[in-house]
């Protein structure tokens, strides 16, 4: 009777609690989201099934090594790619490989509106800053505006590791979230006449000028934002691997093989940091609503920068504000949706290559943002 005792003691019934019950339902509905309604769903199913398997109970402080909290566990182990932040510049490494930079370079003006969805970013850190966190967790927690899943972690993990769950989530979460968060936001900020305007198309590109890209880049940026190096340098050596057309082999296994083992390692374990006796506290209550603060006032910062620019530019050459919401990294789902608004003003309206251009500048963007923080913040 004593052996069963302790099994049953060891059992997950025996350490049940209602936070582990919360946190398995959110996983479950992660991985609804991804299948039912295809968000994200090479995020989500990862990060969905990771949250179940942070939080079946166990006996913890026994020695057993089974959370990702623990000492000597396999889960920790692979969570350490997290807390060193090896995970992300991998995963930039592979988006350079996979992005075409072709309309940013043929307009580069549209790189402005990339700079303004960032105000989510600072408008989030002095809101943080307000609400009791730290400069340095302010920082990381404003990051969530920059829509990127990669960029917020590795910033928290410099900055805030004892938050990087909840950081992580909640980027991921409102990423997910583009096709429900954005389409609200921009028609509010936008006529309808606004919505209808169609823009010139980009001119051709040269080869030379995509594979000088990634190199002038990579000095412009860094040179002012050393802190930004670990991510610009691999997303702009990705991006030479696949314009240089002497590195097709090297481009090709970033942006599919190794690119694909990261997203599996970096979804499962952050979903497994979900542990509810760790995770479920007031701040993570607080990183979620100012993540959706700041996501939302990204969306509008460039909405309304294109309206801005529009005053200075002369009739048949302006920009449509739908784009603007673009400004945000999340790649390429939210260059989509302002294909979508515009296809729904006008059917015969296309703006996902125009839209492209301050999609990818987001990410350059975001990641310069993170480099700015962690200069002025040490």
């Amino acid at each position: 009777m004593d052996g069963v005792y302790r099994f049953l003691e060891a059992s997950s019934f025996a350490n049940f609690t209602w936070g582990h019950g919360l946190m398995l339902l959110v996983g479950l509905l992660f991985i609804y989201l991804a299948i039912r309604h295809e968000y994200e769903p090479l995020l989500l199913v990862p990060i969905g099934f990771g949250i179940l398997i942070g939080n079946v109970p166990f006996m913890e402080n026994a020695g057993l090594q089974l959370g990702i909290y623990e000492e000597g566990s396999v889960m920790n182990y692979l969570y350490q790619g997290v807390l060193k932040g090896v995970y992300p510049p991998l995963i930039f490494l592979g988006i350079g490989a996979m992005t075409d930079f072709s309309t940013l370079i043929s307009s580069p003006r549209l790189l402005m509106l990339g700079a303004a969805a960032q105000l989510g970013i600072f408008a989030t850190f002095i809101g943080a800053f307000y609400l009791g966190f730290t400069p340095a967790e302010s920082a990381a927690i404003g990051i969530i505006g920059g829509a990127d899943g990669p960029t917020a972690i590795f910033l928290a993990s410099r900055m805030a590791p004892q938050f990087i769950g909840p950081i992580a989530i909640a980027a991921y979460s409102y990423m997910a979230l583009v096709p429900v968060l954005q389409p609200p936001v921009m028609r509010l900020l936008t006529t309808p006449a606004e919505r209808k305007i169609r823009m010139k198309p980009p001119r051709a590109v040269s080869r030379t000028e995509k594979m000088l890209f990634p190199i002038v880049g990579l000095l412009l940026t860094t040179f002012l934002t050393p802190g930004a190096l670990p991510l610009l340098g691999m997303l702009f050596f990705g991006n030479l691997l696949k314009e240089s057309g002497v590195t097709k082999r090297l481009a090709d296994t970033a942006r599919t093989t190794m690119i694909d083992m990261v997203t599996i390692l970096l979804g499962v374990t952050v979903g497994a940091s979900t542990q509810a006796t760790t995770f479920l506290t007031p701040q993570s209550m607080k990183i979620f609503v100012l993540g959706a603060i700041s996501f939302i006032v990204a969306t509008a910062g460039g909405v309304l920068f294109a309206k801005v620019m529009n005053l200075f530019i002369a009739e048949g050459n302006k920009i449509n504000p739908l784009i603007g919401s673009a400004g945000v990294s999340a790649v390429p789902d939210s260059a989509r949706i302002s294909q979508l608004e515009g296809l729904k003003a006008d059917p015969n309206n296309h703006l996902l290559m125009h839209a492209m251009a301050p999609n990818v500048a987001g990410v350059i963007g975001s990641a310069v943002a993170a480099g700015l923080l962690m200069s002025f913040i040490r």
